[in-house]
């Protein structure tokens, strides 16, 4: 979880160079590298708005979630539009979406991508067949327009290089000194019982967070 998505979510903030005051829009604020984003975007003092599942909407308005969309439509658009556009678009679902979130940015915004899961949430077999790669490249060269003022990228980090150690110190020490919490939703031990219960569970519980399993010592 930390070095995953805790990752992801530290090279999005470093990369798109968030900046106390600050409006932030996130997709997915409740998936683990959203939930990443939230904190680290909140510690510097940025406003964060973004989309989610209803059931999560509380939740990410208590964690400090300025405003909270439903991901199955797109008042969003409208919405941060009305309210004068954002600093930073942080957007792992790709396709049309990168359009969109693109149209949200203030002069001189970023939009980052860091995914392709659009299909994923249409459980559509057509969406999640298609190529990513055409969309990528119309994200980089938007970017590359000089006379729209804007930013775009694609970001990733690769587990073993110096970069990602250092981010993962970084969130070590951040955790170190309570200036952020990993949100746990349940743990289950490495047993056939335990794996079965995970997997029955999973998109099913209430609340945010990761699941664990406790793996005992002989185990690994």
């Amino acid at each position: 979880m930390v070095q995953g998505a805790g990752g992801r979510g530290l090279v999005g903030v470093q990369s798109a160079d968030v900046q106390a005051g600050q409006k932030v829009f996130v997709h997915g604020l409740s998936g683990a590298v959203g939930q990443g984003l939230v904190a680290l975007c909140l510690l510097r003092g940025a406003t964060v708005f973004g989309t989610a599942s209803r059931r999560n909407h509380a939740a990410l308005r208590e964690a400090g979630v300025e405003g909270v969309f439903e991901y199955t439509n797109k008042d969003w658009v409208a919405a941060m539009k009305a309210a004068g556009g954002v600093d930073a678009v942080f957007d792992p679902l790709g396709f049309e979406s990168w359009d969109e979130s693109f149209s949200i940015l203030k002069e001189k915004g970023v939009l980052l991508g860091y995914g392709g899961n659009q299909g994923s949430l249409s459980g559509s077999e057509e969406e999640m067949a298609r190529s990513l790669w055409p969309y990528m490249g119309k994200l980089v060269v938007r970017g590359m327009l000089p006379f729209t003022g804007k930013r775009t990228g694609f970001y990733y980090i690769k587990p073993g290089t110096a970069g990602c150690q250092d981010g993962l110190a970084a969130l070590i020490e951040l955790l170190r000194e309570g200036k952020i919490k990993v949100p746990i939703k349940a743990v289950w031990d490495l047993t056939t019982e335990g794996l079965k219960e995970a997997h029955q569970s999973w998109g099913k519980m209430a609340g945010m967070g990761s699941y664990l399993i406790r793996v005992g010592a002989g185990q690994v």
